[in-house]
């Protein structure tokens, strides 16, 4: 099971761009779909920046590059290695073609600013969403597994609801824990995870953060700050107020979500189907996974509001 959704747009991406950025948050499968993507382009190079023995290969990054001008080069976890953009652009130029180079990385805000910076022209992005609802059993039972579990992989293939649920606690703990600190920023896990349980409360209501900052102890530009991390991050999505005025539109407030239903029900401590059914939070938790199946659907360009 893959998100074919990405995986046509990326190999769209691939026949037109010399280099794709596959982003997403972890453990969503984009090694499952690059490996795929692998499959269609004989030869291609796969990199895994986690093993050392792919770490030893770019020792002396410029001669490896130049001698795969013929390749696809896969290389996974790219954000651990932000020195390797500035070696793209010139390998890139060197031997400009369509479809050298797909980079997957968590959606890490050094990542997205090392690209952009380096890259300009030479980069698409392709946004990599857990699966939809048209790329799993479309029944009801389906539906409600996929809304009750959220569209993570592991979690919505797990052999019982009880396992799907300790998948998703553990993987907020990996993420507070480990991710965080791999992106190059200093926060607290503690704060963050916080911040990112009080998010869930309050998921699909106007965002309040002055009231949010209040409540932690900390100051508005913080809790602003530490808010862009999560989004940066895809683990939540802002969604602006839409008004034909539109100063209007940039002085409301706009509500926020937690972009995976699943982390949702594992961060307020719903274990299952009947438990979220009997809260008060189901009808904000279906509002937003609509929304995320829809902007799954429509791609990363497009112009959400409320």
């Amino acid at each position: 099971m893959f998100d074919r959704v990405a995986f046509g747009r990326t190999t769209a991406a691939l026949s037109r761009s010399p280099a794709v950025a596959l982003l997403g948050a972890r453990q969503v499968g984009k090694t499952t779909l690059a490996r795929r993507v692998a499959a269609t382009h004989p030869g291609a190079v796969f990199l895994d920046l986690e093993d050392p023995a792919d770490l030893l290969k770019l020792d002396d990054a410029a001669l490896f590059l130049s001698r795969q001008r013929d390749r696809l080069v896969i290389v996974d976890e790219v954000q651990r290695r932000p020195d390797l953009f500035p070696m793209l652009r010139v390998e890139i130029d060197a031997a400009r073609r369509p479809g050298r180079f797909l980079l997957l990385g968590s959606a890490a805000p050094e990542l997205l600013r090392q690209s952009a910076e380096t890259l300009a022209g030479r980069l698409a992005m392709i946004d990599m969403q857990p699966l939809l609802v048209d790329e799993v059993q479309t029944g009801f039972d389906g539906l409600l597994d996929l809304w009750s579990r959220g569209g993570f992989p592991e979690s919505y293939l797990a052999a019982s609801e009880a396992g799907s649920y300790a998948w998703r606690r553990d993987f907020t703990r990996t993420f507070l824990e480990r991710d965080i600190a791999q992106f190059g920023l200093r926060l607290s896990p503690t704060d963050l995870g916080r911040l990112w349980r009080m998010l869930a409360h309050q998921h699909g209501q106007l965002a309040d953060l002055s009231r949010i900052a209040g409540a932690l102890g900390v100051t508005g530009p913080t809790i602003a700050r530490w808010t862009g991390v999560l989004e940066a991050a895809r683990m939540v999505r802002r969604l602006e107020p839409l008004h034909a005025d539109l100063g209007k539109r940039l002085v409301k407030s706009p509500k926020l979500y937690v972009t995976d239903s699943g982390l949702v029900h594992a961060l307020l401590g719903l274990e299952d189907v009947s438990a979220l059914q009997g809260h008060p939070i189901a009808g904000a938790s279906w509002e937003g996974f609509v929304i995320e199946q829809i902007a799954g659907l429509l791609g990363g360009d497009a112009d959400l509001a409320f």
